[in-house]
């Protein structure tokens, strides 16, 4: 296995572990909203929008590989 097939593995697996924590972080948002911690639900809502924003460069890259 060359090293771009192991990095589009990689990236692959990272992208779908990434998604995964972000629905664990809107429910957990959504918890701590309901426990009247407004504050603290708005600290992990922003934590899944850079999580969502570190996923599209991944993507990206994805889709660099495999345009090569």
């Amino acid at each position: 296995m060359d090293t771009l097939e192991k990095a589009r593995i990689r990236i692959s697996h990272w992208i779908s572990h990434n998604e995964h924590h972000i629905e664990e972080y809107e429910l957990f948002a959504e918890q701590l909203e309901e426990a009247g911690k407004a504050a603290a639900a708005a600290q992990i809502r922003e934590l899944a929008r850079l999580e969502k924003a570190s996923t599209e460069c991944l993507r990206k890259a994805l889709l660099d590989l495999e345009e090569r």
